[in-house]
């Protein structure tokens, strides 16, 4: 039986965007969709200059999520810590907002 738990991943971006860089970002969204689809990554964003990127990562260890990072084709790049989560709230998208108005 597994006990998986929850990790935040800050990566800092390079400052300048190399080509190789660039190139990788259409296999880095492929990776990214199927690790959402298979229940590994729980949210991904990136800031609006660039410069940061936050994950959220569903794994039994730190391990694991080193491992998962490695399948990601622009880890290499990026410098990044590793936070265990005690919690994680989020609001579930595909459940409907009711207003009182």
């Amino acid at each position: 039986m597994s006990n998986e738990y929850q990790y935040m991943v800050d990566f800092s971006l390079p400052k300048v965007l190399s080509e190789d860089f660039l190139r990788l970002i259409p296999h880095q969204r492929a990776k990214v969709n199927k690790l959402f689809r298979d229940g590994k990554l729980v949210n991904y964003a990136l800031s609006l200059d660039n410069s940061k990127m936050w994950a959220v990562v569903s794994a039994n260890s730190e391990i694991e999520v080193v491992e998962f990072l490695d399948q990601l084709p622009l880890t290499r790049f990026m410098k990044f810590s590793i936070s265990m989560l005690t919690f994680y709230n989020s609001v579930n998208s595909d459940a409907p907002v009711f207003s009182m108005n």
